[in-house]
């Protein structure tokens, strides 16, 4: 383990307020685990998925379904 200096235990304190802070308000840590859009395993799998979609005879009703139901609003 690296020493710890100065730097590491202020911010660890001001990690903790902020956490304490933030509990006090009524909120709670989450931590979520999501796939890593950057590696060639998700690269390929997700055109793998893109393809069978377009190749689809219902790629169009599906993505009728896609856009009938996706939030235009924040793009």
């Amino acid at each position: 383990m690296p020493p710890q200096t100065s730097a590491n235990v202020g911010a660890r304190a001001k990690a903790r307020a902020y956490r304490e802070r933030m509990r006090a308000r009524g909120f709670r840590p989450v931590q979520f685990w999501v796939p890593d859009t950057r590696t060639a395993d998700f690269q390929s799998e997700a055109h793998r998925q893109s393809l069978a979609i377009a190749l689809s005879p219902r790629e169009r009703d599906d993505q009728g379904f896609i856009d009938a139901i996706s939030d235009r609003s924040s793009a």
